[in-house]
């Protein structure tokens, strides 16, 4: 069961790699000007840095890679604009009762399968049933009671509380919608992928390749403009890179500073669009509070205080990032103020550490890393920095799956980690509330398994309350208990996550949504994804 558990929403749980050569600071970039509009026609080719393990939203584990590719072919309910609300997308409204606690979805008119069937409430319905059950995404939707089909093409959704963000949730893997063929037969749709989507599945060879062609009865007038796309493989991040040099790649997604140094040097080859606001995740390690030592917060708050982040970020980040104490970014509405323990402070550490072992003994931590040499180094600075405060760290190695599943059992002390890329506050609940942090050795999708009243109160608070102010009063609260009880120490806002194309490709940063405003450019971590419908070749 622990294979088959998600990655969920936009919050991608993969690691950090950022080394190499040390640039000059580049600012994100946006796509070339043309003198003309988009041109149809032509094909690209994709670099990716990992397969999906499937690609059926019910019952797949979904990472950033998989969101890209299956999202040219299977579209969800709701999308995210480029401020960061949610607009209706499958669906023509999302209306809720005066309470919050209903919501009353409409599906869009004349939206078809590419196996032909018109979507319906009553599909809609089914599927949102079949993740109702489902193993990957039934702990997110526990607040769901049941789902009504008032005609046929409307549902009314009712929860057991107020969900006043609950759109968001219909924005990623749980608002994805599969025909029947999908949900009656799931390994079938897990490797042949039907959609309502802009292109239609060709061909896909494992840890090779993932081909899509043109869906010529897409329900959006005049899209998409590309005739294939040739999804690549390339787990080695200078991989990536050399083949878009060499050009058998027309575009890549990374997060080494190097690339962003190398190719932002040269701006008529090539455009570098980067991820901002809150789709940037943050890097950070993640502490389990339910095992000695990290269940004793001193230990926690020495490990903090002694983590000197502008090094990291001179030394690893190439000064391109900013140092973070909270899930978001000082430019967002959501973020509070607060800083300790973040605060580099060697002698307070070092007083922690004294006092722990003046009780208890030693302190020894293992903290767990990919073998990924970029990661290793962020790793292995950070071991420095706690054994100058008096902390016994060893590090040892697993890799992604298995550092992933030891995250889900709590089989860790602690861990490098990559998360918080919601578009919401709200899309972090189920990884920081209480109700979510499971004992050791059972599931837990709260990892660092922190358990706080005030802390949980608040993210309810959040989640229950419309009224704005409200809810920036209780992520304030969200924040100031993060940082009292130090479940992670943050280390900075990842913007170096960036996609690298040709020139000559055109539309990353520039779709527009069905009712015509500008959709959000880039979102995941710590390697964004983007929408490829409006994507073009300059010069077809």
């Amino acid at each position: 069961m622990i294979k088959r558990l998600t990655i969920l929403l936009t919050a991608a749980l993969t690691l950090v790699a950022c080394s190499g050569p040390r640039p000059v600071a580049t600012t994100p970039g946006a796509a070339a000007t043309s003198t003309g509009g988009p041109a149809k026609g032509g094909k690209i080719v994709y670099g990716l840095s990992a397969d999906a393990n499937g690609f059926n939203p019910v019952t797949d584990q979904f990472a950033a890679q998989s969101y890209s590719m299956v999202t040219t072919i299977i579209e969800p309910l709701v999308s995210v604009d480029a401020n960061g609300d949610w607009k209706p997308n499958l669906a023509e409204s999302l209306t809720p009762n005066a309470t919050y606690d209903e919501w009353t979805i409409k599906v869009r008119q004349g939206i078809n399968f590419t196996d032909g069937l018109t979507l319906t409430g009553e599909i809609v319905k089914s599927n949102l049933e079949a993740q109702q059950k489902s193993p990957l995404t039934s702990a997110t939707l526990q607040p769901l009671e049941g789902i009504e089909l008032v005609d046929p093409m409307t549902v009314k959704v009712k929860l057991k509380q107020p969900w006043v963000v609950f759109p968001y949730y219909l924005a990623a893997q749980i608002g994805m919608m599969v025909p029947p063929s999908t949900l009656n037969n799931p390994l079938g749709g897990s490797r042949t992928p039907v959609g309502t989507g802009p292109y239609i599945f060709k061909e896909y060879v494992p840890d090779s390749r993932f081909v899509v062609t043109r869906n010529p009865h897409y329900w959006r007038d005049g899209l998409p403009y590309l005739d294939e796309i040739e999804f690549r493989i390339l787990p080695d991040t200078q991989t990536r890179a050399q083949s878009l040099e060499a050009g058998s790649l027309d575009a890549i997604g990374t997060t080494r500073d190097e690339d962003l140094a190398k190719f932002g040097a040269a701006k008529d080859a090539y455009t570098i669009h980067r991820t901002q606001g809150m789709a940037v995740s943050e890097a950070m390690f993640m502490l389990n509070t339910e095992v000695a030592p990290m269940n004793d917060v001193r230990v926690r708050q020495a490990m903090a205080a002694a983590m000197d982040r502008k090094a990291i970020i001179t030394t690893l980040r190439g000064g391109l990032t900013k140092e973070a104490d909270s899930p978001w970014t000082k430019d967002s509405k959501w973020y509070a103020p607060g800083g300790a323990p973040h605060t580099y402070d060697l002698a307070k550490a070092t007083s922690l550490v004294k006092e722990y072992e003046a009780e208890k003994g030693e302190l020894k931590v293992e903290v767990l890393s990919t073998p990924d040499p970029n990661t290793m180094q962020t790793v292995e600075l950070a071991q420095d920095m706690w054994r100058k405060a008096g902390i016994d760290v060893t590090i040892k190695q697993a890799d992604q799956a298995d550092l992933i599943n030891r995250a889900l059992t709590g089989n860790f002390t602690a861990t490098i980690w990559t998360a918080f890329s919601s578009p919401d506050p709200d899309g972090e609940y189920i990884w920081l509330h209480q109700a979510y942090a499971k004992p050791i050795g059972a599931i837990s999708l709260n990892f660092s398994r922190v358990k706080d009243d005030e802390l949980s109160k608040a993210l309810d608070v959040g989640r229950m309350n419309p009224d704005e102010s409200a809810r920036k009063q209780a992520y304030a609260t969200v924040q100031k208990r993060l940082r009292d009880l130090v479940p992670y120490i943050f280390i900075d806002h990842l913007d170096t996550g960036a996609i690298i194309t040709k020139s000559k490709l055109r539309g990353i940063g520039e779709q527009l949504l069905p009712d015509g405003e500008k959709g959000l450019p880039l979102t995941g971590s710590p390697i964004p994804y983007h929408p490829f419908s409006q994507l073009w070749v300059n010069g077809q």
